[in-house]
């Protein structure tokens, strides 16, 4: 069952707070997220951008997923246990930008399979200080 991200008053159950205020500010959109059990072809289309565009495997289980759309384009999050969170923003018109971004949890160190990557360095209140990196799709999904 999806449950609202909660920003506000951060918990420990399903925190994605730094995303949650993101979307609400910027879309006043409530960020929502189920078990990667629930959105199953969430997180194979995700599997299957990685793979395709990039020949990506991720090893570590998926916990959580969401998608949806604000404006044009679909966005979509699949969060796992080792603490990699995965986004894929694809606007819907065929001329629009997509990407795949990935955010590493504070301390966090890369995965083996994205150890290619440089990753940037960003400070959260909500979240700590996030490592991120990102690649832009080329195919049609």
């Amino acid at each position: 069952m999806p449950f609202a991200v909660d920003f506000d008053t951060v918990s420990t159950v399903g925190l994605r707070a730094n995303e949650a205020r993101y979307f609400k500010n910027k879309y006043d959109h409530v960020f929502t997220v189920e078990p990667a059990s629930d959105a199953g072809s969430t997180v194979d289309w995700v599997s299957r951008i990685l793979e395709e565009e990039r020949g990506i495997v991720i090893a570590s289980r998926p916990l959580e997923a969401t998608a949806f759309q604000v404006e044009n384009i679909l966005i979509v999050y699949v969060f796992y246990d080792n603490g990699l969170s995965i986004n894929v923003m694809y606007t819907v018109e065929d001329s629009g930008k997509r990407a795949v971004g990935f955010k590493l949890s504070d301390g966090m160190e890369a995965p083996a399979e994205l150890a290619s990557f440089k990753f940037a360095r960003q400070k959260s209140k909500l979240a700590g200080t996030i490592r991120g990196s990102y690649f832009v799709i080329k195919n049609e999904y």
